[in-house]
């Protein structure tokens, strides 16, 4: 990197942007950092913009009148519409990739195509526009199966189906003019049994490096029931992904992706997040996501021991090669409380107390999502309002002080799952030892 210091603005407004501006305000090359719009906690490390990431032109006319030197985008709808087509246009850096290559997470289609086209391993699919012809081939195939909308959902656009009619009921949510929630497309896909993992690559356009790996748990219900949300909770790093795993992945997922991006004349720069499943045959893509994952990002970035400025600035510059990422061999959990309703129409406007309190539990920050500050009290604004992360010598140690913390908090109008993490105790990984420490996707360190 330059000997200046470097100028960041991170894009978004929840607990993952609060993660981001976190761990670059540690880093030794930081200069002046922005997150916009942001939120109170945030404002605690930045300063927060009141910037609409819709309005790309306000936004490089912010990063040019503030000399920003790399922009780091959070959430994946900016990346969709293009705005690192237009940063880049403009001069800027930007983390995260141009509009044809966020395709792979903008269209489910799109990456299911993809994933044929270039021999990518993934689950059988057809796709649809006709609900009849889409109930037609759900009836045929049985359930249980998979519906998904197309485009953007916020992770509610996926209906892992257990009979024949709750498969038609999401046809007809999905693909009705009244209430689709992502476009007039739908994908219907094979059910995958085994273990499912976030997969991150660190990516330059040429390059790809094994990041990190999480994994999440998507269902709003304790037991992994209920609907699907943006995510409930995460931990790192798990316990299914050893070092040959890592090395198929890498060969078989996240390298034949950058070359197809290449062939397609989209080369892929920024964070490469594959949802796989894992069964006894190896990885399967279950999606592709082109931005850090939430709350995958909180747990990640709570083990990431290098300064994480260059890493992001080498997949914008497209110069990632020498440094690789390091990690804690500990574990970090992730618990998110969300408001009350949620997935569904969340009560907003519930004063929350005590996270001072909270984050006085050795190992543990409360990062901030949909929150509003009002004479300093910070006020429930949205669906997924605190993310409590917790750094400990193992899954199970992270956990015990996430929840210790939670119980700190004064939010009757709040829930949570209190069963964040029940695959890693399944797995005892404090007996078995599952964390090799010779990863290369974790270039682990003690401490």
């Amino acid at each position: 990197m330059r000997d200046r210091r470097t100028n960041v603005l991170i894009l978004g407004s929840g607990a993952r942007e609060h993660a981001l501006a976190r761990a670059c305000a540690k880093s030794a090359f930081i200069g002046k950092l922005f997150v916009a719009p942001g939120n109170p906690g945030c404002a605690t490390v930045a300063h927060t913009v009141p910037l609409s990431l819709a309005e790309h032109a306000k936004v490089i006319a912010f990063c040019q009148r503030e000399a920003i030197d790399l922009v780091v985008v959070g959430p994946e709808a900016p990346l969709v519409s293009g705005l690192a087509d237009d940063l880049i246009h403009a001069g800027i850096l930007c983390c995260g990739p141009t509009r044809d290559a966020a395709r792979l997470e903008g269209s489910k289609g799109y990456a299911k195509d993809f994933c044929r086209e270039f021999g990518i391993p993934t689950s059988d699919f057809r796709r649809f526009r006709d609900p009849k012809k889409a109930k037609t081939y759900i009836r045929t195939s049985g359930a249980p199966i998979v519906v998904k909308a197309d485009g953007l959902a916020a992770g509610k656009g996926v209906v892992v189906a257990r009979t024949v009619e709750e498969a038609e009921v999401a046809v007809d949510t999905f693909l009705s003019s009244a209430g689709t929630l992502a476009g007039a497309e739908i994908v219907v896909e094979e059910f995958l049994e085994g273990e499912e993992i976030s997969f991150f690559a660190l990516c330059d356009g040429v390059i790809a490096m094994p990041f990190s790996s999480a994994q999440d748990h998507k269902r709003v219900g304790e037991g992994d029931k209920g609907p699907n949300t943006g995510g409930m909770g995460a931990y790192s790093p798990p316990a299914i992904v050893t070092p040959r795993l890592t090395e198929r992945i890498m060969r078989e997922i996240v390298a034949p992706t950058l070359r197809g991006m290449n062939e397609r004349g989209s080369p892929f720069r920024g964070l490469l997040f594959a949802g796989l499943m894992i069964d006894e045959r190896g990885p399967k893509v279950i999606e592709f996501n082109v931005r850090f994952g939430d709350p995958e990002a909180e747990v990640i970035l709570a083990r990431l021991k290098n300064d994480p400025l260059p890493l992001l600035v080498a997949c914008a510059s497209g110069t990632l090669s020498g440094n690789r990422p390091r990690f804690s061999s500990d574990a970090a959990l992730a618990v998110v409380m969300a408001a009350r309703g949620y997935p569904g129409q969340p009560l907003r406007g519930s004063r929350i107390g005590a996270i001072e309190d909270a984050e006085s539990v050795p190992g543990v920050v409360v990062l901030q999502g949909s929150t509003r500050e009002v004479d300093g009290a910070i006020f429930a604004d949205g669906g997924r309002v605190l993310t409590i992360t917790a750094h400990g010598s193992d899954v199970a140690d992270a956990r015990e002080r996430a929840y210790a913390a939670i119980d700190r908090i004064k939010w009757p109008e709040g829930f949570f799952r209190r069963d964040i993490g029940w695959r890693a105790i399944a797995h005892n990984i404090r007996k078995a030892g599952a964390v090799d420490r010779s990863w290369p996707g974790e270039q682990i360190i003690s401490g």
